[in-house]
C-alpha cells in the first residue's frame, strides 16, 4: 500500500529496505523524493490519509510543516519523503543497506 501510494503520487527514486535483522524499530524502510517541498507535502498527507483509511492507525509524523524530509512511522514500516538534494545529503539508503547487527543498529 506504502509503494502504490507514493507511485500515484508521483514520488521518484522508491527504494524499499528490508530490515529485518538491522534493527527492531521496523521491519521495512522506505525512501522516496518528491521535486519540491510542496510535492513532498503533498504525496506524505495522501500517504497519512491512506494509511489511515486503510485501517493502520495514526501514523507518528514529522517534518510535514517544513516539507524538505517528511518520517512517518506507521510502526511496521518507516516511510522518509525528501526533497532531493536534502536526501542526497543524508544518504539513508547506504546506511542501512549496510549488514548491520541489530545491536548496533538500535544504539
Amino acid at each position: 500500500m506504502v509503494l502504490k501510494s507514493l507511485d500515484e503520487d508521483k514520488a521518484a527514486d522508491i527504494v524499499s529496505i528490508d530490515l529485518a535483522g538491522k534493527t527492531p524499530i521496523a521491519d521495512y524502510m522506505v525512501v522516496a523524493s518528491g521535486t519540491s517541498a510542496r510535492h513532498v507535502a503533498a504525496v506524505a498527507e495522501h500517504l497519512i490519509r491512506r494509511l489511515k483509511e486503510g485501517g493502520y492507525g495514526a501514523a507518528h509524523v514529522e517534518g510535514l510543516r517544513q516539507g524538505d524530509w517528511v518520517l512517518i512511522d506507521s510502526g511496521d514500516v518507516l516511510i522518509h519523503i525528501f526533497r532531493p538534494e536534502v536526501r542526497d545529503f543524508y544518504k539513508l539508503e547506504k546506511m542501512w543497506s549496510a549488514n548491520i547487527p541489530a545491536e548496533q543498529a538500535a544504539v
